[in-house]
């Protein structure tokens, strides 16, 4: 399957690119997941934003935050892919780009991001490292992971 990715700062987000990033979120994140969180996180002002369109539909999505508004270091969150997509390397490719992205927008610096526990290996393989011991976000356990460039 051939994927569109478009970055877009929040501001130049259209309104349907915008529905459709908010519709995948609560899609998998509050539906799937049954998670009841505040998305809308007032980080989404500041960020860029990653977006895979696969026949004509939002598939995956990241979001790019700059460095000091989560982390000392620039972050990449809400990462997320179609569930009827899965299990197709979309998500490798979606962290990819969502890398290659960070360091296009901040230089080759390190990565932080929030990883759901149960994705440690697969953040892993990608080159991140655990680098806290295991917290509660929203009820799911996190960890904190580091990509660095040395």
């Amino acid at each position: 399957m051939e994927i569109q990715w478009q970055k877009i700062y929040f501001q130049n987000l259209s309104a349907a690119q915008l529905y459709a990033v908010l519709q995948l979120r609560n899609e998998v994140f509050v539906v799937e997941q049954q998670c009841i969180f505040q998305d809308a996180d007032n980080h989404d002002q500041v960020s860029y934003h990653l977006l895979g369109w696969g026949q004509d539909a939002l598939i995956a999505y990241a979001r790019i935050i700059p460095p000091g508004q989560i982390y000392e270091n620039a972050s990449i969150g809400r990462v997320v892919c179609k569930q009827i997509y899965r299990g197709k390397n979309l998500g490798k490719l979606l962290m990819q780009e969502a890398i290659a992205y960070c360091v296009e927008l901040f230089g080759q610096h390190t990565i932080t991001i929030g990883a759901q526990l149960y994705l440690k290996e697969f953040y892993t393989s990608l080159g991140f490292q655990q680098c806290s011991d295991i917290y509660l976000e929203d009820g799911i356990e996190h960890i904190k992971m580091d990509y660095s460039f040395s």
